[in-house]
């Protein structure tokens, strides 16, 4: 093969459409916009538009509420906590922080703390302190003979009905 047979395969690469070049070109005169009316000119901004109707967006319920203060925590899986053991990226029987999981790899950054949730399995014995952790994923670490330490406080049943 030399330089001057390399070619793109075939249908790899297509001409654009030159519009309003003419009537040979299919695409001449008005260029595919019809005729008159708002879409025909420039500056056409018709989203969510329907006409002075009420648009649908305005005439659905509002639902659900996002509240402003809510903890955004990075999450950490039992599965990638093994698979670091493995890697030897974490000693296995080693304490287990917010910050050794970051330089470990396991995730970027803490936003406001890491969050261990259960998905995947863990064989390694592990003395974890995060943030937070689900209920699954304190019971697997404490089943292979781990520890789970929790720096911030649980909302349960109980303190909620207190508050």
């Amino acid at each position: 093969m030399k330089l001057n047979e390399l070619r793109d395969n075939e249908g790899a690469n297509r001409k654009k459409k030159r519009v309003a070049r003419g009537p040979g070109s299919g695409k001449g005169k008005t260029a595919g916009r019809g005729i008159k009316g708002q879409t025909s000119r420039s500056g056409v901004a018709l989203n969510g538009y329907e006409g002075g109707q009420m648009p649908l967006y305005r005439r659905l319920p509002k639902r659900g509420f996002t509240p402003p203060n809510a903890l955004k925590f990075a999450v950490v899986n039992l599965g990638q906590l093994q698979a670091m053991v493995d890697a030897g990226k974490l000693a296995a029987g080693a304490d287990v922080t917010e910050d050794t999981l970051i330089a470990a790899g396991a995730t970027k950054r803490k936003l406001d703390g890491i969050r261990l949730l259960a998905k995947g399995e863990l064989t390694a014995a592990l003395n974890i302190t995060v943030a937070g952790a689900s209920k699954a994923a304190a019971e697997a670490v404490e089943r292979v003979g781990g520890r789970l330490t929790l720096t911030r406080p649980v909302k349960t049943a109980e303190t909620a009905a207190t508050e």
